[in-house]
């Protein structure tokens, strides 16, 4: 180990300096090979309604690269070089269906962690103008799976409130949103939409990041799933079914509805309401496109299946059960569901709230402090479809089994919650989990939140780690998969022919923009991209508390990226263990884990190591921007064996480190101002 503290570059402070790097961000963005999502709105406009926020933020990652990079180049140069030389050919690997997104940031780390940053910095300008924004969110979000929409015709929406007038309105948008669901289908046999309607079940009940035992049975799942995906990739028109979820959410425009209530005043009688629904019932009406219904302000209830198209309800507490604004069956693929107001209670059936398959599932609550009881595959779900899930204002309560809250599958996920204390609760798989061929968000605009996963499905790692656990245990591993991961699933083979059947994984957000919030997670999370799937976790302000476990807070594996960044505030993190959290990279995987600001942050990670930890040919990378910090870890910071590369950099303040007296020498400890670089590609960098 060498101490090099001669070799740090100033601070890049010069403004001049500061506009040139953004002009030369600017000029790549149109580039090919760019970031994907400037580019498509570079070339197709804004999409119209949208409303942005103007400048946007600024990249982390971006202002952060002339300080570090240097560094790292100089003094790593040559690990650097053999690294992204070996993963040049990454594209030829076997794993199908990699995306743009992941493979950028595996060939070249810093221009496509900026990518992935500033891809979720763009989606925050948009769930800033809330509801009107829904389409330019799904854009943004199907642009990271190189997806985009087919031109789609905007309903006018009416200038009288005259109740015909708004049914019109109504049924035109629900006909132009069947007539692009039909385009995105019409290649597509009978056998082949009720296979794929029915296997998105499957993979919802069965799906695993890796198959260790291969069998007939594990062989024969394999081989459905990859039928699954090549129908969606290869058969289905995927931008008429996203122009049919961008037609749906401009429902939530606030301006007509506003207008229902003046407009249906009049309860019908008990004999011309729907059966399943009680209470106050002003308009029910059957059309092509299934039956239309609006409630009354009071409270009612709705037992809802494949006969709704479109519910309207105008306050009360209500509560709904079964399939709300889900695909009810292979014929039934679009489904809305709206309501104003009241302090409402969802209980869904499987794959059954704002979940789509072979269409589009869309629920837009507009206020109230609401309950969410999501079974699995539900909460903002897409499986070969779009499921959407908006909420605009309530101290609301997600609990939500595997493959919930913002979870996708070959399709989009999407849960936006605008404001509110809310609580977010999840087995697995959940809370912005992308798989193969999906892209699923959770994004929180306002307030003071909790975010919980894992604690239900036990890790494989027990065998290993505490062959004699029990679930209590202090070393009893769960696994979570969730909080901004993504995916893919492989097949543990060297068999060629099996190896075939590994799909590449698909893309995972969290994006909280405002609020002092608390996360808490199990392995795999908080920003964690797993073989060929890319995973980013962004808390944009606030005073935040992270706990994690193993492969936690930026970190990836086999060939996945990850990204985490919390912008400022003065944070807390901490780790369960028992291994690799805070940039952490293993076999092949590029990671970053980013604290900006300068505000105090602590980092306990007594159970754990990382900050800036790579193993077996992976990137991983930790940058605290400044302030006073403490840290702890139990071996180490900025290490890196099996030419992998590690690092960690402390950029502004005084700091103290702990460390186990056992794991290094004294003069060579980490310490406030010093610089260590390590033979086996790791450095330690305090400035």
């Amino acid at each position: 180990m060498q101490e090099r503290s001669d070799l740090l570059p100033s601070e890049t402070s010069d403004p001049v300096i500061r506009l040139l790097l953004s002009a030369s961000l600017l000029i790549l963005i149109a580039l090919p090979g760019c970031s994907l999502v400037q580019a498509f709105f570079a070339s197709l406009g804004v999409p119209e309604g949208a409303v942005i926020n103007a400048p946007m933020r600024d990249s982390s990652v971006m202002r952060l690269e002339p300080i570090v990079r240097p560094i790292l180049d100089r003094l790593l140069q040559v690990n650097q070089v053999k690294l992204i030389e070996a993963h040049s050919t990454v594209e030829t690997m076997s794993a199908r269906y990699k995306r743009r997104l992941t493979l950028a940031a595996l060939k070249r780390p810093w221009e496509g962690f900026i990518n992935l940053e500033r891809q979720g910095l763009l989606l925050a300008e948009l769930a800033e103008g809330r509801a009107i924004n829904l389409p330019a969110l799904l854009d943004v979000l199907e642009a990271g799976m190189d997806r985009t929409s087919a031109f789609n015709r905007p309903i006018s929406i009416p200038a009288k409130a005259t109740a015909l007038e708004l049914v019109t309105f109504m049924i035109e948008s629900l006909e132009e949103a069947s007539i692009h669901r039909e385009k995105a289908l019409s290649n597509l046999t009978e056998d082949e939409r009720r296979f794929l309607f029915s296997h998105a079940q499957t993979i919802v009940e069965q799906f695993t990041p890796q198959i260790s035992s291969v069998s007939a049975t594990t062989i024969a799942q394999a081989k459905a799933d990859q039928r699954f995906a090549e129908l969606l990739e290869e058969q289905m028109d995927y931008a008429n079914l996203m122009a049919a979820a961008q037609v749906l959410a401009r429902l939530a425009n606030e301006s007509w509805l506003r207008q229902l209530a003046g407009a249906f005043g009049q309860a019908l009688p008990r004999s011309e309401v729907p059966a399943g629904i009680t209470g106050d019932v002003l308009l029910a009406q059957t059309t092509s496109y299934g039956t239309i219904v609006i409630g009354g302000a009071g409270p009612n209830t709705y037992e809802l299946d494949h006969r709704f198209a479109l519910v309207v309800d105008l306050g009360g507490d209500d509560l709904y059960r079964g399939m709300i604004a889900a695909s009810g069956d292979s014929e039934h693929g679009n489904a809305v569901i709206i309501d104003m107001s009241g302090n409402d209670t969802y209980d869904s059936a499987a794959l059954g709230l704002a979940t789509g398959r072979l269409g589009v599932g869309l629920l837009i609550d507009q206020a109230g402090d609401d309950v969410y009881q999501l079974e699995v595959g539900s909460g903002g779900a897409g499986f070969g479809g779009l499921g959407i899930l908006f909420d605009a204002k309530g101290n609301d309560l997600y609990m939500g089994a595997r493959l919930t809250q913002g979870a996708a599958i070959g399709g989009l996920g999407l849960l936006f919650d605008a404001a509110g204390n809310d609580r977010y609760a999840s087995h697995g798989f959940a809370l912005g989990f992308g798989r193969p061929q999906g892209v699923g968000a959770t994004i929180d605009l306002q307030g003071d939140d909790e975010y919980q996963c894992g604690n239900k499905y036990p890790s494989a790692y027990n065998e290993e780690d505490a062959p004699n656990g029990k679930p209590g245990d202090p070393m009893f591993q769960y696994d979570c998969f969730g909080l901004g991961t993504g995916s893919g699933r492989r097949l543990l083979t060297k068999r060629p022919e099996w190896q075939d059947y590994d799909l590449a994984g698909g893309w995972g957000l969290l994006l909280d923009v405002e609020g002092n919030d608390r996360y808490r997670s199990a392995n795999f999370s908080q920003g964690h991209g797993y073989f060929f799937g890319a995973g980013a976790f962004l808390d944009l302000s606030g005073n935040d508390e992270y706990v994690a476990a193993r492969y936690g807070h930026g970190s990836s594996a086999h060939y996945g990226v990850g990204l985490f960044s919390d912008r400022q505030g003065a944070d807390y993190y901490e780790s369960t263990g028992p291994f690799y959290n805070g940039g952490v990279a293993w076999d092949h995987g590029m990671s970053m884990m980013i604290d900006a600001g300068t505000e105090p942050d602590r980092y306990v990670f007594l159970s754990s190591n990382g900050l800036g930890k790579a193993d077996y040919s992976g990137w991983g990378l930790f940058i605290d921007e400044g302030g006073n910090d403490s840290s702890q870890t139990r071996d180490g910071y900025g290490l890196a064996s099996q030419h992998g590369i590690g690092g960690f950099f402390d950029l502004k303040g005084i700091d103290t480190y702990k460390l186990d007296p056992s794991m290094a020498e004294a003069d060579l400890r980490p310490a406030d101002g010093k610089v260590f670089l390590y033979p086996s590609g790791g450095l330690f960098v305090d400035r």
